[in-house]
């Protein structure tokens, strides 16, 4: 199975399933002397685990992260760093009468058809259980940013489950009011009434679907390059990755289709505000200097000829109703012959949008990690930029001199 690695200069490469015995990631290409501890880690993985609340499955995976490599006395080394994540709760005897049984609308027969056999306990590899690794190496790449001489912010959060639809929230409100919840909307009224409708298809048996907005300040300008290697194409590849994923947006999005070229396109004009070379602007945009042309509005989400303007990036990621469901389904047997009368028992989320957040929060500082560094804004060989330098504060010291 190919397809297991994501990145360029910053690469992830996963491993792991659901029911197996651990879930893995190696982080290549992280600069040398960035801090990172454990900690660090874990805060991420914590916001995704099971169990946070009565909307998210209740499978108790604790979710321990040990980091095994790549790190000394704190700091990064360079060197590939491995993460590993140990599965305690899987209960795989529930998943045997799917064995030859493929659960409605999940990956049970594409990976049989595909590789003659699959591990069957949770889904293996094809269940979302699997972001517990992508959100590790996010955790890592948030931490290379932060450090940075860049000051880069993403947030999300859920905007809207079947159909309630969460109003335009401000930058601030997603730092202030996400994590406020169990559903993650950054619109506390909403997120009341996201809560009960959550609960009302609970209760029948059923899931629903929802979209997460997202938004990444102080992006700097020119990262990207045209074609295949667009920041756009790159996030498309990155967020429509995230297991349930169905459509990703950036800017107007679909809207755009409504609109004229005249009406879409953004006019440019002198930026006659005060130097932000040392500090970002009120509104989050990227520094930039008095007189250097800025597009007049952002509705394309940040993002022109592929490229980024400096303004923020934002978008959108829609995810369909979770398909493990107890409400009857129907499937056949292969190796019987017979037509059956399924009921999907299990731990299962009715919604994916809340744990989804820190997946795409996660899925966002990869991609754009992985454009700084190729773009040469951040060294790839070590985070303070001092080539040749050898005696460095995060350096080992010598035992005889201690």
């Amino acid at each position: 199975m190919n397809g297991n690695e994501f990145g360029r200069l910053f690469r992830m490469t996963t491993y792991g399933e659901s029911h197996g015995d651990a879930m893995g990631v190696t982080v290549s290409g992280c600069p040398a002397g960035v801090e990172l501890s454990v900690e660090d880690v874990q805060h991420e993985l914590d916001r995704r685990k099971p169990g946070q609340s009565m909307i998210t499955t209740s499978r108790g995976e604790p979710d321990a992260v040990v980091v095994n490599s790549g790190v000394q006395d704190g700091y990064t080394t360079g060197t590939p760093i491995g993460m590993v994540v140990q599965n305690k709760d899987a209960r795989s005897g529930k998943y045997e009468p799917y064995v030859t049984a493929p659960r409605p609308s999940h990956g049970d027969f594409t990976y049989s058809a595909k590789f003659g056999t699959r591990n069957w306990g949770g889904g293996g590899r094809s269940s979302a259980r699997e972001t517990v690794n992508w959100v590790a190496a996010g955790a890592v790449a948030k931490q290379v940013i932060e450090q940075s001489d860049y000051d880069i912010e993403i947030k999300a959060h859920v905007n809207q489950i079947g159909d309630v639809e969460a109003p335009e929230v401000s930058f601030e409100d997603l730092r202030e009011h996400t994590e406020e919840n169990d559903v993650r909307c950054a619109h506390p009224e909403t997120a009341a009434e996201m809560q009960e409708l959550i609960e009302e298809y609970q209760k029948e048996g059923d899931s629903i679907g929802g979209s997460i907005y997202f938004e990444a300040q102080g992006v700097p300008r020119g990262l990207g390059a045209p074609r295949f290697d667009s920041i756009s194409a790159r996030l498309g590849q990155a967020l429509m990755s995230v297991p349930a994923a169905t459509a990703f947006e950036f800017g107007l999005g679909r809207e755009a289709r409504e609109w004229t070229g005249h009406d879409r396109n953004e006019n440019w004009e002198f930026d006659e505000s005060e130097s932000q070379s040392d500090s970002e602007d009120a509104s989050g945009d990227e520094p930039r200097a008095h007189g250097d042309p800025r597009p007049v509005g952002n509705k394309h989400g940040g993002i022109q000829g592929g490229i980024t303007t400096g303004e923020p990036v934002y978008g959108e990621l829609t995810l369909h109703a979770p398909t493990s469901i107890p409400k009857k389904q129907r499937t056949v047997d292969w190796e019987t012959g017979e037509e059956k009368e399924i009921q999907v028992v299990g731990r299962h989320d009715p919604v994916l949008p809340p744990r989804g957040v820190p997946v795409v929060e996660a899925m966002l500082y990869v991609t754009i990690l992985d454009f700084m560094l190729l773009g040469g804004r951040i060294n790839p060989d070590r985070l303070d930029g001092r080539a040749g330098e050898y005696d460095t504060p995060y350096h080992p010291s010598s035992p005889d001199n201690e």
